[in-house]
């Protein structure tokens, strides 16, 4: 079928049939100056709320554009309660990281600074631009959390109940990542890699003590923080998350 929109867009405004909603003044240059569009254009707009919806581009100026909501296209469907908790990369690799987790489907991206981390500083803004783009050119229908940076003890000790922390334990310790994933029984689940050197020892056994912790193993090489991230995502997805759907055809 032919499309019915050229790109889809994220906001926070509510959307709902003929209530319009106004994008600030960098998606209107996007929408303006870099797809060439203008008045009478028809583009996607979601907000993580309320589905997808088919907007036509009423009001194109330099400061602000203006969209009035047509129909929906999709409704808003639930996703794993899948989190990434990490310790932070350097530039371009935490960047491909924030992209490549919300393609496979996180909802929230948690920071924390390990024992040998060695970035000091997180910059959560550009942390979610790069989700917000991800989930865009993705299709789906949210955009991941980005929660603070913290130590992670910090976050250990104030760990929600009921959701399972899968430890990436480089060491060999942990079970089979297939294994351990075929007896989720939770709704909430998160991944937790530790940075290029690795967890120290008093680290892991800390982790290993906890009542929440499963460790894991992601097999016999040693893979790089940002591979073994998207490797342990993979798997999740795969066997206890939402790779089990088909992908629908929601295109009219």
């Amino acid at each position: 079928m032919a499309r019915l929109y050229q790109t889809r867009l994220y906001t926070g405004e509510s959307l709902a049939a003929a209530i319009a909603v106004t994008l600030p003044k960098a998606q209107a240059h996007y929408l303006r100056s870099v797809l060439r569009l203008s008045p009478g254009d028809k583009v996607a707009l979601f907000n993580g709320r309320d589905g997808e919806w088919l907007a036509e581009i009423s009001d194109l100026g330099k400061a602000a554009a203006v969209l009035t909501p047509l129909s929906q296209l999709r409704p808003q469907t639930p996703e794993p309660d899948l989190w990434l908790v990490f310790a932070p990369l350097k530039h371009a690799r935490i960047d491909y990281l924030a992209e490549k987790a919300t393609e496979l489907g996180v909802s929230a991206l948690c920071p924390v600074f390990t024992q040998r981390t060695i970035v000091s500083r997180v910059n959560e803004e550009r942390l979610l631009a790069n989700a917000i783009e991800a989930a865009e050119q993705s299709e789906r229908l949210s955009v991941p959390i980005v929660q603070p940076a913290r130590k992670l003890e910090a976050m250990l000790a104030n760990w929600p109940a009921g959701r399972r922390l899968l430890v990436c334990d480089e060491t060999g310790g942990g079970r089979p990542v297939a294994d351990a994933l075929a007896d989720n029984v939770v709704s909430g689940n998160a991944v937790l890699i530790g940075p290029e050197g690795g967890f120290t020892e008093t680290e892991l056994d800390g982790l290993r003590k906890l009542p929440f912790v499963t460790a894991i193993s992601l097999g016999p090489r040693v893979l790089r923080a940002d591979t073994a991230a998207l490797a342990a995502l993979t798997c999740f997805q795969a066997v206890a998350g939402d790779w089990q759907q088909g992908r629908p055809d929601f295109r009219g």
